[in-house]
């Protein structure tokens, strides 16, 4: 069991038990689940990289994302940021797309912040437009997952275990 499954136990766990039969209210009756429509694909921009590279919008096909929006001031995404490079450093080569997504505005103060700490993993500036295609969430660190087909699966609000982060390592297989 992996912490967040653990931690997740504990809170149900914490919760306060149901009223007794005396006190319940009745049982609503059974409704069918609402049928979600599927995720549609996210419409990439180019994504010029701080090293000078690009992302064209067509090479994130067939390929899982792990896209992370942090900034240099948190301390929370310092230790994020640690996970990230080990997972981008285990997959490496493999269809798995690591993309971090630095929220400054001063391009400088981010290539000193991935010198002083050793991070290699690629690194966009954003002005706003990739973060708005896949969260309006304003939280950092923020960790959204994309399958495959380029859809967004989750928006992970926060710093995540190194567990939890390495475990889309799955997804580059």
């Amino acid at each position: 069991m992996n912490r967040r499954d653990f931690n997740l136990a504990c809170c149900a766990a914490a919760l306060p038990f149901a009223p007794s039969a005396q006190t319940a209210a009745p049982a609503a009756a059974p409704t069918a689940a609402p049928t979600a429509a599927p995720a549609q694909p996210i419409a990439w921009p180019p994504i010029v990289l701080l090293d000078g590279g690009t992302l064209a919008p067509d090479s994130w096909r067939g390929q899982a994302a792990v896209v992370v929006f942090w900034e240099t001031t948190c301390p929370f995404c310092k230790r994020h940021n640690a996970h990230l490079d080990k997972l981008f450093r285990a997959t490496r080569g493999q269809r798995l797309r690591i993309l971090s997504v630095a929220l400054d505005t001063d391009e400088q103060l981010v290539r000193r912040y991935m010198q002083t700490n050793g991070y290699v993993f690629p690194v966009a500036m954003d002005g706003g437009q990739l973060r708005q295609r896949l969260t309006s969430r304003r939280v950092i660190p923020m960790t959204c997952v994309l399958d495959r087909q380029g859809a967004l699966v989750q928006a992970l609000a926060g710093e995540m275990f190194e567990e939890d982060l390495m475990d889309f390592a799955r997804l580059a297989a």
